[in-house]
Parts: C-alpha cells; sequence; structure tokens
C-alpha cells in the first residue's frame, strides 16, 4: 500500500484528502479497500449485518452523522469485520471497547470513544454517497488511510 502522502504527490487533486478529525483505533495503522457505504444515526444495527457480509478487503464507511452521543462500533463488530475479511472501518462518530479495538487487525478511524452502546431499530441506508470530513464517499469508491490521514479517489490509483 502506497503512503497517503506519496499518493497526494503523485496524484495532486485526484485524490481528496479528509480533514484530520479521526482518531485510530484498531491494531491495523495502514488500510485501503473499495468503500461501502452506510448512513445511520445512533442506531448500528447496519453496520452488523454489513460487517456480517465478506469484506473482501473493502472498506466500510458509517456516517453516523457526527454523534458523540453513542458508539456504532465495538469489540464484538470489529472481531467480525476481521473474521469477514473487512480491511477497515470508518465512522464518523463514536466507537467503544477501545482496548479491544486495538487488539483486532482492522482498521477503524473514529471521532471518538463513547461506552454507550447505540439503538438497534434497523434504522439508516446503504450504499448512498455520503459526506463529511470535507470529503463525499461514494460506493465503489477507493479509500486509503494510514498514520498521517485519509484520502479517497474514484477508483485505486
Amino acid at each position: 500500500m502506497q503512503p497517503t502522502a506519496d499518493l497526494c504527490d503523485q496524484y495532486g487533486d485526484r485524490v481528496a484528502v479528509a480533514a484530520p478529525t479521526f482518531r485510530a483505533y484498531g491494531a491495523r495503522a495502514r488500510f485501503a479497500g473499495t468503500v461501502a457505504t452506510l448512513e445511520c444515526f445512533e442506531d448500528n444495527s447496519l453496520v452488523r449485518t454489513t460487517l456480517e457480509e465478506a469484506g473482501a478487503g473493502r472498506v466500510l464507511v458509517v456516517d453516523g452523522r457526527g454523534s458523540l452521543r453513542c458508539a456504532l462500533v465495538g469489540g464484538n463488530l470489529a472481531v467480525l469485520a476481521h473474521r469477514n475479511g473487512w480491511s477497515g472501518i470508518v465512522v464518523h462518530g463514536c466507537v467503544r471497547d477501545a482496548a479491544e479495538l486495538r487488539q483486532v487487525d482492522v482498521g477503524i478511524l473514529a471521532l471518538a470513544t463513547n461506552p454507550r452502546r447505540s439503538e438497534k431499530r434497523g434504522a439508516g441506508r446503504r450504499d448512498v454517497a455520503v459526506a463529511f470530513a470535507g470529503v463525499t464517499f461514494q460506493p465503489g469508491a477507493w479509500v486509503c488511510a494510514d498514520e498521517d490521514g485519509l484520502v479517497v479517489a474514484d477508483a485505486a490509483p
């Protein structure tokens, strides 16, 4: 995987750089893959359903609308992501079980931690464009994250 700084140098404006609002929680500091998207607010039902599918190296991008009131991903979901072959998870919201997340070989970026679990109402939408941190994540796009940041491109460079 090419470092994000090198991608920016090589591709310039053809890659979008997310605002540096995320903290790393997973054991994998560097990850990349094709984007799968979810939009959900304080309800992680679709997160679980999606992570139960074969990840095939994809990155799940979860737009939780930046809510800091509960977690959308925790230790059990991180293990599920790893077991099913997901490369990473980007959460525009919170995670929990931070100590457990550090032990799971999946890249996980989120805004913060919150020990409160989310609701389970089955609300949300899959495979829709989501926008946060100054970038838009389209299903099927490509994302790369490392210690320097997160970049998005229409396709893998």
